[in-house]
C-alpha cells in the first residue's frame, strides 16, 4: 500500500444478538474464534498489516469495544444503520477511509492493496468484486449471492475504498445499493429505463453499472476486480464458519 489509508470495521450486532454468534455460544459475531483467534483480531490483524494508519471499529459497549481497544483500534458507536456508521467514520478520520466487516475472516493485506492499488486515481470510491469462477475455484460449494451482469456473475467482498471526499456523497446511497444485493434489477432500475433494459438483456457490465450508478449519485465509482475468490467469502452462516475453518486449518 502506497498512500496512508485509515480503515474502519463495521463489527455491530443485530437487534437481537446475531443468530450465527448465538449458534456458537457468544455474544457477538465478532467474537467468534477460529483456531483459537476470534474473527475482529483476524480483522484487524490483516489491516495492520496492510498497513492501514488508524483503525476503527463501529461495536457497541461491551466485550467487542473491550477486545479492539486492546488490539489498539478506535471505537466509534454505530449508528442507525451501516451508512450512518461510516459517516461517523467519515467525521472521525476522514478520507481516505477503507471499509470492511469484521466477519471477514479470510482478510488478506495483499487483497487490501490490490484494491487500492487498483483504484483508478480519478475515482472516488471503489468496490472490490470477484468473478462466480474464481470464488467456486478457491471455495468449491461455497454458497453466494451473486449479481448476473454481461460480464459473468460477481459477489461482494465487503471492502470499500472511500478514496476521496466525494465519496460521503455516495455513502447513504451505497447502502441501499447493498441492501437490495439480492433484487439487482433494483439497483439498475435506479439509473433509468435505459441501463434497465440493457441489463435485462444482459447487455450491461458490472464496471459500466457501477460507473453510471456513481454518476447518479454524484461520485465517481469504479469496480475492483478481486484475483482471488476467497476474498468474497464471510462468515454469514454455519457452513460458511465450516468452510472457513476447514480452509484455515488446511492452510
Amino acid at each position: 500500500m502506497t498512500v496512508a489509508v485509515n480503515a474502519l470495521v463495521l463489527a455491530g450486532s443485530r437487534p437481537g444478538g446475531d443468530p450465527l454468534a448465538l449458534e456458537v455460544g457468544v455474544t457477538h459475531k465478532a467474537l467468534i474464534e477460529i483456531g483459537g483467534v476470534s474473527l475482529l483480531t483476524r480483522v484487524v490483524g490483516a489491516l495492520r498489516e496492510a498497513g492501514c494508519t488508524r483503525i476503527l471499529v463501529c461495536c457497541e459497549p461491551g466485550p467487542v469495544e473491550d477486545l479492539a481497544q486492546a488490539l489498539g483500534a478506535g471505537v466509534i458507536p454505530p449508528a442507525a444503520g451501516p451508512s450512518g456508521s461510516v459517516l461517523r467514520a467519515l467525521e472521525a478520520s476522514g478520507t481516505p477511509l477503507l471499509v470492511t466487516t469484521a466477519d471477514h475472516a479470510l482478510l488478506r493485506p495483499e487483497w487490501i492493496s490490490e484494491l487500492i492499488g487498483g483504484a483508478p486515481a480519478d475515482c472516488d470510491l471503489a468496490v472490490m468484486m470477484a468473478e462466480r469462477a474464481r470464488i467456486e475455484a478457491a471455495m468449491p460449494g461455497s454458497r453466494r449471492t451473486y449479481l448476473r451482469f454481461a460480464d459473468g456473475h460477481w459477489s461482494g467482498c465487503n471492502l470499500f475504498y472511500l478514496r476521496t471526499p466525494a465519496a460521503r456523497a455516495a455513502v447513504e446511497e451505497w447502502t441501499r445499493v447493498e441492501a437490495d444485493r439480492k433484487r439487482p434489477w433494483k439497483i439498475v432500475a435506479r439509473l433509468g429505463p435505459g441501463l434497465l433494459l440493457s441489463y435485462a438483456l444482459g447487455r450491461l457490465s458490472l464496471a459500466e453499472g457501477l460507473a453510471r450508478l456513481g454518476k447518479s449519485i454524484g461520485a465517481r465509482a469504479a469496480l475492483v476486480r478481486a484475483s482471488d475468490g476467497r476474498a468474497a467469502v464471510d462468515v454469514d452462516t454455519p457452513r460458511d464458519l465450516e468452510d472457513v475453518r476447514e480452509l484455515l486449518d488446511n492452510s
